[in-house]
């Protein structure tokens, strides 16, 4: 027996080969191209080496580089796999010439079988029926004088090809003329052999493929049959074992006379006899031969209870059991259908699709009735250089009924997100009356309407990108932000005249808009910051529904005038997973969304088909949020003010002052030109040179965070925790306003109090529900940034800082670092925690604080207030307090490239001398 053996193959495949290699206790080598690094079967296997960069040929296809590998590692004997190499004449001579034990056919029956015009001949001898053909064209003149003696339609095929590639169906002279050199220029470029012919094309054929299996020696065995018909422009994707609807009679004499061609040639190891069987007659014609393991073995393997590769593997090494005893043990049980999943997009004519699977939940495979076949997992980067072939789906039940039931199952269980997949094409033909009758041909699938519920991206946008409402709530503690659309007003309204939950997912444009095709009826509002609007050309408004058509194109251009965001709204969202229970794109982090990325010219996105109509079909312009130039920011002063970080003018000049919103503003925040504050003290103390500077403290969103003398407003995308003073935090029912802000515009701050923030909400909320007008009050009074303060039993001083209407931040002890405060801060959390009251949504510690994120539309300040001291009165044991912890050593900086040019741009655009 073998000790090692290299498979010369990628994928799925090389995951098969492993996993039979395990069992029989033999070494794997794998290979793999650079663009394969994280491939499953790279991990898999005992051994992985590096073919390289490049294409298939610098790669999987270089035999010097195999054979490099070969030798530096010792293999014995080689597995081809399918395709690639797996019937190159040249590469199994070079394993006679060196040694190497080429797990396969030999040189001569791949020379016999390889070329069709040969294998015709020995089938002709063996008395295989054949449908009427040539041998070899010489040029497109005889080819035409061919076509015209047996009748049209013919198919042009290269006599080495396979998998579909170098065919081409010609219904009359004009046709077969202009395709005659493109198939001869494609044989020669896939398989160097560039011999081409013809042969009769019947019309209601089905793909019957016959599994056989020879010694060496003359003993050949069928295993059965396989209806391989579904297919799509000459490509396999749906396999099953046994065919269907086919007399036995019929059958026994497919596999009778595929045992006869295979024992002709004294066949050895695994191969497959295909036949065209024409479903009007119950006539059958031999096709060709095919001197390998085919993609669809596994539906042989699961109704036969048998291993294939493990078969070839102990022929080759003169191990296997005496084929008329195995043929003996053989015995059919149940039915076996297999689903080929492509990186292919059906609605654009198959077309291959790449990019980053940024979500992937495959079926469960349970070793019985499901049996899953990939090389592809989370975080996996998909190529353009290979085959797209993703995974393999096989079930195999009692009968076909059940069979097909459970494949549609697994299909529905499949979640794979971040490229286009033939999933739901798949599921759609397996419904189909002609599949579920078993009537399907070659052909069938030409005329499958396939109408996907999606949106293509013919033009992306400027930072374009999927969010939900109200984003990523509940991760604040590990420093991931909520994310969520910028200008949440706008988003919610639209939602709303859709009739959309709350939670649905929309599109977010940022000053210039997307051009997009709907592949299905659907309904759509476009909100947030006018922009230029078309449906097929005519112009539509904002604030509308508008019921979409399939094929229909909507082209959004740029911001009109005021306003930086707007919103595209779907009937039912735009479908994406959920990460961290949020669909919104946090472009930094690279999660949520699209990806984790703004969107690109190509993409493809999911929706669910418009069904049940909207009660809605405008929003009233009254509600319409007043975006424009000049913007007045409501705030509450907090939770660092004057007078111990600032100076009351400091306070008076920032409400006085129009700032300007500064070029350089984002997501993330939205920096402010304006007044330098003169500052209530000389620095930052223990905390830093500036006196911005603080320990560390949970930030709010909305906050207006000086780092040095520059405000900057933190937003959706921004910081969780920091170490600079914050004077204001923008209430809720203003923070849509944030979205809506470009560089050159102005701000005014208005201070007001948490109750007419808190009644401010209320009356959006109110608003947004009903899309009715409703008015607020305005109050004059405001707070002060400090609304509680006094001293625990252990004498330790704690202030209660308002942080906006949402938070209020926890301080103990003076400004100074002592780690037996952050004992007490993580005492205070763990009691909050264990006897949470009802609008607490999440905590975050810092330093020497605790914030408080809470509704207060469910807990207002002054309860919650009453809570935490009497939660802080009945802490104990803090003196004994543990807590887990570990040593991390780490440099100072990371000096790589990131790093030097996140300085050079914040050096560049913000501060020249910031200290690094």
């Amino acid at each position: 027996m073998f000790t090692k053996i290299l498979i010369a193959n990628r994928g799925a495949i090389a995951c098969r080969i492993i996993r039979t290699l395990k069992k029989m206790h033999i070494t794997s080598v794998a290979v793999y191209a650079e663009a394969d690094t994280d491939s499953l079967h790279v991990i898999q296997a005992d051994e992985a080496y590096s073919l390289g960069a490049g294409t298939t040929a610098d790669t999987y296809l270089d035999q010097d580089k195999l054979f490099a590998i070969i030798e530096q590692t010792g293999a014995d004997a080689v597995h081809p796999g399918y395709g690639f190499l797996s019937e190159n004449l040249e590469f199994v001579q070079r394993c006679e010439q060196q040694d190497i034990c080429f797990i396969g056919p030999t040189t001569d029956q791949i020379t016999t079988f390889g070329l069709k015009h040969t294998a015709r001949e020995l089938a002709e001898q063996q008395q295989l029926p054949l449908l009427p053909g040539s041998g070899l064209l010489a040029d497109a003149a005889e080819a035409l004088q061919f076509a015209n003696k047996i009748g049209y339609p013919v198919m042009l095929k290269s006599s080495a090809g396979g998998g579909g590639i170098g065919m081409q169906l010609c219904e009359h002279d004009q046709q077969l003329e202009s395709a005659f050199e493109s198939v001869k220029r494609l044989s020669k470029a896939n398989f160097s052999n560039d011999g081409i012919f013809l042969e009769k094309f019947v019309a209601n054929a089905r793909h019957i493929e016959v599994q056989i299996f020879g010694d060496g020696e003359g003993k050949v065995i069928a295993i059965g049959d396989r209806d391989c018909s579904t297919q799509r422009r000459n490509q396999k994707v749906i396999e099953e074992t046994p065919a269907v609807n086919i007399p036995n009679a019929v059958k026994q004499s497919m596999q009778q006379l595929a045992v006869n061609l295979g024992a002709a040639a004294h066949y050895r190891s695994a191969g497959t006899v295909e036949y065209v069987y024409d479903q009007d007659s119950n006539e059958f014609y031999f096709l060709e031969v095919n001197t390998r393991l085919q993609v669809e073995h596994g539906v042989t393997e699961q109704v036969y209870g048998i291993d294939l590769i493990e078969w070839m593997v102990k022929q080759a090494a003169a191990n296997l059991d005496d084929l008329s005893l195995l043929e003996k043990q053989l015995s059919l049980h149940g039915h076996s259908i297999e689903a080929r999943l492509y990186a292919e997009d059906p609605h654009k004519d198959f077309q291959p699709s790449s990019g980053l699977i940024s979500h992937l939940e495959l079926p469960p495979a349970d070793g019985g009735s499901v049996r899953i076949e990939t090389w592809i997992e989370n975080g996996i980067e998909i190529s353009a250089l290979y085959d797209p072939m993703l995974a393999k789906i096989i079930v195999h039940e009692t009968d076909r009924e059940q069979a097909i039931k459970t494949l549609l199952t697994q299909l529905g269980v499949l979640q794979l997100y971040g490229i286009v997949t033939n999933r739901d094409f798949l599921a759609r033909v397996l419904q189909t009356d002609v599949y579920r009758q078993g009537k399907m041909t070659t052909r069938y699938l030409n005329s499958f309407s396939y109408q996907p519920a999606v949106i293509d991206v013919l033009k992306a946008g400027t930072q374009t990108t999927i969010q939900d409402y109200p984003g990523r709530i509940g991760y604040w503690n590990v420093g991931v932000p909520p994310s969520g659309p910028f200008d949440s007003l706008s988003f919610r309204l639209g939602n709303r005249l859709l009739n959309n939950s709350t939670d649905c997912a929309g599109l977010e444009f940022t000053l210039d808009g997307a051009t997009l095709r709907f592949n299905t009826h659907t309904r759509i509002v476009l909100a947030g910051a006018a922009m230029h609007a078309q449906l097929d050309n005519q112009p539509i408004n904002f604030w509308q529904c508008y019921d979409i058509k399939p094929g229909q194109v909507v082209t959004l251009g740029k911001v009109i005038d005021a306003g930086t965001r707007a919103y595209l709204l779907v009937q039912g969202g735009i479908q994406c997973p959920d990460y961290l229970d949020s669909r919104s794109t946090f472009t930094l982090g690279k999660f949520g969304g699209h990806a984790g990325r703004f969107l690109r010219t190509g993409d493809v996105l999911n929706i669910i088909e418009h069904t049940q109509p909207s009660p809605f079909t405008a929003l009233p312009p009254a509600l319409y949020p007043a975006i424009s130039n000049l913007f007045t920011l409501h705030v509450i002063t907090g939770p660092h003010a004057a007078p111990d970080f600032f100076t009351d003018n400091d306070m008076q000049q920032f409400f006085q002052a129009d700032w300007e919103v500064h070029y350089n503003s984002s997501r993330t925040g939205v920096r402010l030109i304006g007044p330098r504050p003169a500052w209530a003290r000389t620095d930052g103390g223990e905390a830093g040179m500036h006196p911005s500077n603080i320990h560390d403290n949970a930030y709010a969103i909305g906050a207006v965070d000086f780092t040095g003398d520059m405000p900057v407003i933190l937003g959706p995308d921004g910081p969780s925790l920091g170490g600079f003073v914050c004077p204001v935090t923008v209430i809720t029912a203003d923070l849509w306003k944030l979205g809506q802000l470009k560089a050159g515009d102005r701000i005014r701050f208005k201070s007001v109090s948490v109750t007419e923030a808190v009644k401010r909400e209320a009356a959006q909320l109110q608003s947004i529900e009903t899309l009715t007008e409703v008015s607020v009050p305005n109050h004059q009074s405001t707070d002060s940034a400090i609304v509680k303060q006094c001293s625990t039993e252990g004498a330790v001083d704690v202030v209660y800082r308002l942080s906006g209407d949402h938070n209020l931040l926890v301080e103990y002890g003076p400004q100074k670092l002592d780690i037996n405060l952050r004992f007490r801060v993580h005492a205070l959390m763990l009691a909050i925690q264990q006897n949470a009251i009802n609008g607490i949504k999440e905590l975050t510690p810092g330093i020497r604080s605790l914030q408080i994120h809470f509704d207060s539309q469910q807990l207002a300040v002054e309860a919650l207030l009453t809570y935490l001291q009497k939660t802080e009165k009945a802490l104990t044991g803090i003196e004994d307090l543990e807590v887990e912890s570990r040593i991390v050593h780490l440099p100072l900086s990371w000096n790589d490239q990131a790093c030097q040019l996140a300085i050079d741009k914040y050096t560049q655009s913000v501060r020249k001398d910031a200290p690094w």
